[in-house]
């Protein structure tokens, strides 16, 4: 079995060091599976992807490498880039803080063993255990942007922005070679993709931490967020699903 991590790097420097150890700690002690990992670097401004490509020829460590470009992009299309790229028959999106530990990932196997192509990390199911709470304006926040995705027609999952998760790799290729979101809302995108697609989408519980260091911006990026949650809902009301779009399996093959 194959594993790739897929990491998104955008301003991150002031942790990526630890991130970084916690990393190759787990690439080193990963039992019964080949561990790869991408970082993509997304047109950082500061010296991200220099720190990255240095500790990786300082430690010689030929299972992780970077892509990276010159002008940012957004989240979503960060992490294409990283899926498309990937080579492993499992691919887990995470982000860059760690928030949620990367040992987690084997719940979230659990469930893909079971049945799923896409296991969602969630902090919002019985069984998630939250360590370090976000601010009370980040859960106002949270709440306002689940009830509009529930109105963009993505229902049954609790917490789309767990940025956890778990995919086969086919599966995981195909939705985002079509993604249209490319900044923090994807994700919502991406479970809509999924099951218009007909694949299934599994909610699993993880533990996560606040960092307290995050590329959210309370009002900048939080509005961006819902407005391509609106742009999404009125998509869908308008199509029913993105099949009005042709993506059903095959029909663009």
């Amino acid at each position: 079995m194959r594993l790739t991590i897929v990491i998104p790097v955008y301003r991150e420097n002031s942790r990526l060091m630890e991130s970084l150890q916690k990393v190759t700690e787990f690439v080193r002690t990963a039992r019964g599976v080949a561990v790869e990992v991408v970082f993509v670097d997304d047109g950082s401004p500061d010296n991200c992807a220099q720190v990255i490509r240095s500790y990786i020829e300082r430690y010689g460590l030929s299972q992780m490498r970077l892509l990276n470009y010159a002008k940012n992009q957004g989240k979503g299309y960060a992490v294409g880039v990283g899926v498309q790229a990937a080579g492993g028959d499992l691919i887990l999106m995470s982000d860059a803080d760690l928030s949620t530990p990367l040992t987690e990932w084997a719940a979230l196997k659990a469930a893909i063993d079971s049945g799923a192509d896409i296991a969602c990390g969630s902090r919002a199911v019985r069984g998630a255990h939250i360590g370090t709470p976000p601010p009370l304006c980040r859960r106002f926040l949270s709440r306002i942007f689940n009830r509009l995705v529930r109105i963009a027609g993505v229902h049954g999952i609790r917490d789309t922005q767990c940025g956890f998760k778990l995919f086969r790799a086919a599966p995981a290729k195909e939705i985002f070679a079509r993604l249209r979101t490319r900044r923090f809302a994807f994700d919502v995108e991406v479970i809509a993709l999924a099951r218009d697609l007909g694949y299934r989408v599994d909610e699993v519980p993880v533990s996560w931490n606040y960092s307290g260091h995050t590329t959210v911006r309370l009002f900048s990026s939080g509005g961006q967020m819902l407005w391509d949650v609106f742009k999404l809902a009125i998509r869908r009301m308008i199509c029913g699903s993105f099949k009005c779009e042709q993506v059903k399996r095959g029909e663009n093959k």
